[in-house]
């Protein structure tokens, strides 16, 4: 299950603190209910990567029909996650998948040279079992629906299985969705590089500076970090479909030129809510700052992030914050400018934590209290 909030109602932060309402998801029925085969999956969500992954899922459940596909996908599925526009399903399922993941590139605001994105994995780790007795999974597409009622699997004998996006079917599924990590990580890579092109992202100009921080060694032979020790996510009862979540954090301060700036940074091994990780990871630079100050706002993506919308938002909100020889938190401004689709698709907002210094140690509980980060003070020794 996936570590964010629920659907935000009301969202209301100030300058100090921030508040999150959340709705809840409502079960679907325990009995699994038929459709025909041409039926849309509207539980699935309607945005453009969710409608893609549909098609491919129906596309894929008619290839395995064949018993010879199905068990070769099979065994390959259940070693691991298959790149679909590899899998070699059927003329048809193979020309969806390319056609599909072209779509997918576009939606996301990445790169034709990207690549595949699409991939099939088992729906639940306690499904491989089933699948070597030879049971014939269903096959659905990874929803992007915190809200969704249901699971709409098709069968490769035909027609469509609404199944509980609680309870984890007893029946194998195969779940087509988007390679969430590595969309993230060429994403990312652009959205730091066109902030970078207008001056509102740490340059690296040193080699030999932290990775990921995009930071340079001061003429202290050293700087302050902010290291985290341990970090934990609640439990918001997200669909089992949905699988391990992707966090990223936007890190916002003051540049030493006085512009708003902030770094992007990943946390991949956050995959899990209610667990408690210990990465010891540096998540702010100060050398990058000119007040002794910033602001964490952590997102989660799960398919649909759009890059280059993210960069735009980005670009916007700190294009028009003053500098007034004070520090202003930069959490508000940077919410402010996401499209307000985003509060009812992906990404979704997890939690934020104002003013971290280079001071800031201890349990630090996020403002919208879904979350909490021990964190301490590291200092980053020159070579």
């Amino acid at each position: 299950m996936h570590p964010r909030s629920r659907r935000l109602a009301v969202f209301a932060l100030g300058m100090a603190a921030a508040t999150l309402i959340a709705s809840a998801a409502t079960p679907a029925q325990a009995d699994p209910a038929r459709a025909p085969r041409g039926t849309d999956a509207a539980a699935t969500g309607v945005g453009p990567v969710s409608a893609g992954t549909d098609r491919v899922a129906r596309e894929v459940a008619d290839a395995l029909a064949d018993p010879a596909t199905r068990d070769r996908v099979v065994s390959a599925v259940t070693a691991g996650p298959v790149d679909l526009l590899t899998a070699g399903l059927n003329a048809r399922a193979d020309r969806t998948a390319r056609s599909v993941n072209q779509a997918v590139l576009a939606a996301k605001g990445l790169p034709e040279n990207t690549g595949s994105v699409l991939r099939l994995r088992l729906g639940h780790d306690s499904m491989a079992a089933l699948l070597t007795r030879s049971e014939r999974p269903l096959v659905a597409a990874a929803s992007t629906d915190d809200a969704m009622t249901g699971v709409a699997a098709y069968d490769p004998a035909g027609g469509r299985v609404l199944l509980d996006p609680v309870r984890v079917p007893t029946r194998p599924v195969l779940v087509v969705e988007v390679d969430v990590r590595k969309s993230m990580e060429r994403g990312l890579a652009q959205v730091r590089h066109e902030l970078a092109a207008r001056g509102l992202a740490p340059v690296r100009r040193d080699a030999a500076g932290p990775a990921g921080g995009g930071s340079t060694v001061t003429a202290q032979a050293g700087y302050w970090a902010t290291k985290v020790n341990a970090i934990r996510l609640n439990d918001d009862k997200e669909p089992w479909i949905k699988g391990a979540a992707e966090i990223f954090n936007v890190v916002g301060g003051f540049g030493l030129d006085g512009k708003a700036t902030v770094n992007i940074v990943e946390m991949p091994y956050l995959d899990n809510d209610g667990t408690i990780y210990y990465p010891n990871q540096l998540l702010v630079h100060f050398n990058n700052y000119k007040y002794n100050l910033a602001d964490v706002v952590m997102w989660e993506d799960d398919g649909d992030t759009n890059y280059r919308d993210l960069a735009k938002a980005l670009i916007t909100a700190l294009l028009t914050v003053v500098d007034y020889g004070a520090y202003t938190p930069l959490v508000s401004a940077i919410i402010d400018a996401m499209p307000a689709s985003w509060w009812t698709d992906d990404p979704d907002y997890v939690d934020s934590w104002y003013t971290l210094s280079t001071g800031s140690s201890g349990r630090l509980n996020g403002a919208a209290a879904n979350g909490w980060m021990d964190v301490a003070p590291y200092w980053v020794q020159q070579l």
